[in-house]
């Protein structure tokens, strides 16, 4: 599972932007539950959880800004917030 988060990081940056876009963004909340799953933490699965389902309605926007600014999506950095 670590490869995973490992080999989107190291995506270029222009697919990750495609990335954001509605209804494709669902991938990233998927490796939001990866990495819940590796980080064996319930309170991160939820969150990665709520952002798939119920905020996959504006949550593309703040992937968006986060990979523009920060090169990550929301929640996939180093910290939750980095």
């Amino acid at each position: 599972m670590n490869e995973l988060l490992k080999a989107v990081d190291e995506m270029p940056l222009i697919v990750k932007v495609i990335l954001c876009l509605p209804c494709v963004d669902v991938f990233y909340g998927i490796c939001r539950i990866v990495k819940g799953a590796v980080k064996n933490d319930l309170v991160w699965i939820v969150l990665a959880i709520l952002t798939v389902f119920p905020g996959a309605f504006f949550i593309w926007i703040l992937d968006l800004i986060w990979v523009l600014t920060k090169g990550h999506a929301l929640l996939l950095g180093e910290d939750m917030f980095s």
